[in-house]
């Protein structure tokens, strides 16, 4: 199928989009174009043009936390449980039961919509006086069609058919604050990191962002979070309404995330921006995941990787990710990798 734009240097900028809150070009419904969203760009000469630069060593580190952290999850999202099952006298099994979302994830298409009564297009508008669902799912994905078993619509089986492979760049926000500017904050409050704080960091660390580059913002969370208590953890988990630090939700912010031309970003944050949101006009789940098509991570463990970073003074590098091969999946597991 022929692609309506062929590198990510064609596409328009923040401005020019006729709308700013889908880009829903890639291909019609229920293809393996549309599963894949901002990612058809990730063409083969892409990908073995940003490589070569990268790998110079040969020293990685994976990108993901172990599977049953964090403990205590919240939002009622069950608790990491394996089994190791005797399946002969000299062999073993296991059994898995977990939820993607309670450690490093990629958040899918499927995981998040965008609501129609906050649209700027009328028709939407229209559609649900009319009784439609007050809700979309990138490209127009419904509600029957996600919640259907075996649908296969943007479902995370395009992802793993063809894996997640690009540059990647770390801003590490938290050594920044911590060490430049001597900025105490909780990964687990409401504290905003603003556009200008990430762009200093960039100057700081030298870090130069590319179209097509994944992009990582570190806030420390990992490092927080395995110095805490039990009780610190269940009291996190019981909370009515959970804080958790992360990018401030702002037009400049969605501007600069689409100028930049990301194909995917990702954070050791349990909700990349800051939760609760702030802004339903702004809010980057909206626009990303259900408009524009490009991932959201979660979770991941950065804490090597910043040290990495700081050990070769470099903070671009080589990401293959390959999600799980599941069909009409929501979300996934990283199985990422970072190479220098």
């Amino acid at each position: 199928m022929s692609l309506p734009y062929k590198s990510f240097s064609d596409l328009p900028d923040y401005d020019s989009l006729a709308n700013k809150e889908r880009f829903w070009v890639w291909g019609p419904p229920g293809s393996h174009e549309e599963g894949m969203g901002m990612m058809n760009l990730l063409t083969p000469k892409h990908v073995a043009t940003v490589v070569a630069p990268e790998i110079r060593t040969g020293e990685r580190c994976g990108l993901g936390w172990e599977f049953h952290k964090l403990e205590n999850p919240p939002f009622g999202r069950v608790n990491y449980q394996m089994t190791v099952l005797p399946i002969a006298h000299g062999a073993f099994d296991d059994q898995y039961t977990f939820n993607p979302q309670q450690s490093s994830q990629w958040d899918g298409f499927r995981h998040h919509s965008q609501p129609t009564t906050h649209s700027h297009d009328p028709a939407d508008a229209a559609k649900v006086a009319a009784g439609a669902d007050d809700c979309l799912w990138y490209g127009g994905t419904t509600r029957e069609e996600i919640s259907t078993p075996m649908n296969r619509r943007i479902g995370m089986q395009h992802w793993a058919q063809d894996g997640i492979v690009a540059r990647g760049i770390l801003l590490d926000y938290a050594s920044w604050a911590k060490e430049v500017k001597g900025i105490s904050y909780s990964s687990f409050s409401m504290h905003e990191i603003k556009l200008s704080e990430l762009k200093e960091v960039m100057e700081y660390y030298k870090v130069e962002s590319k179209p097509g580059d994944m992009l990582f913002v570190r806030i420390g969370l990992i490092e927080e979070w395995n110095g805490y208590t039990q009780e610190q953890r269940e009291a996190y988990q019981a909370a009515d309404v959970p804080q958790h630090a992360g990018l401030e939700e702002t037009e400049e912010v969605l501007r600069w995330l689409w100028n930049s031309h990301f194909v995917a970003v990702a954070s050791d944050a349990v909700s990349w921006e800051v939760f609760p949101p702030q802004s339903e006009e702004f809010n980057q789940h909206h626009h990303l995941l259900a408009g524009w098509g490009v991932p959201i991570g979660e979770m991941f463990d950065l804490e090597a990787l910043s040290a990495l970073c700081k050990k070769l003074g470099r903070y671009s590098f080589f990401v293959s990710s390959v999600p799980s091969n599941a069909v009409g999946g929501v979300s996934s597991p990283p199985n990422a990798v970072a190479i220098f």
